[in-house]
């Protein structure tokens, strides 16, 4: 029997699991597509909003090791905020045993390379500005009340987790490649080779033409990257127990 490897996906700040919906169907022939989600959105609104690094991580991991298919290869793939959390799960999933093979990171410099504003912090119109220069939501959604309430915790959760420091950054991975891409227009994108100080296997870097969500005028390329990252290899044969 013919089985996919497995391809989790780690969304933005504001995110949910449609984040990445762009991109499935230039990935769901070759993986299985398997977007995850944090609390307080999507398909998990009625769960309470997590506002710590270490709950979030626990959250992913537990999300990961539940959908795990421990019989074929896996790579993790995160967007900004879901970028930098995506290192430490890979470290979690890298120290009990079961190592991805790659983690693609894209619109993140990596550790101890941050902004110079607490997005989380802001005053209402400052954050607004902020998120507009940023991209990847409309100004009419930050202009209609109803939606922008609605939307405005959880972006300042998540900017929370994204904006405080790193109390402890994970180790160097010992099995696990990473390809890091960013926009030529965003903040940082010159420290992209920051990432390469987190792998002791191979790094790939790209930068693409765009701003922070550069991956939107981009979903072919992002996707051949992804796909690079298993080589030629578009299923995995298992054995059928008997």
């Amino acid at each position: 029997m013919n089985i996919k490897p497995q391809l989790f996906l780690f969304h933005f700040a504001g995110g949910n699991c449609y984040s990445y919906s762009f991109l499935k169907e230039y990935l769901e022939e070759c993986f299985d597509f398997i977007p995850l989600e944090l609390p307080g959105r999507g398909k998990r609104m009625s769960e309470p909003l997590l506002k710590t690094r270490s709950q979030v991580i626990s959250d992913l991991v537990w999300q990961v090791r539940t959908r795990r298919n421990t019989n074929v290869p896996f790579i993790l793939y995160g967007h900004s905020m879901g970028a930098g959390l995506g290192l430490d799960i890979a470290k979690h999933l890298e120290q009990s045993g079961d190592p991805a093979q790659t983690l693609v990171v894209s619109g993140n410099a990596g550790p101890r390379v941050y902004r110079e504003k607490k997005m989380y912090l802001l005053p209402d119109e400052e954050f607004k500005k902020e998120l507009e220069n940023l991209g990847g939501i409309s100004s009419e959604l930050l202009e209609n009340d109803e939606l922008y309430m609605f939307l405005e915790p959880i972006l300042r959760a998540d900017f929370e987790i994204v904006d405080i420091k790193d109390e402890k950054i994970p180790s160097a991975l010992k099995s696990t490649s990473i390809i890091a891409l960013m926009g030529t227009g965003e903040e940082n994108a010159e420290n992209i080779d920051n990432w390469r100080n987190y792998t002791s296997q191979s790094f790939t870097k790209l930068l693409l033409e765009g701003d922070h969500f550069f991956i939107y005028n981009h979903p072919v390329e992002l996707a051949a990257q992804i796909k690079k990252a298993f080589g030629n290899i578009h299923s995995v044969s298992v054995p059928i127990a008997e």
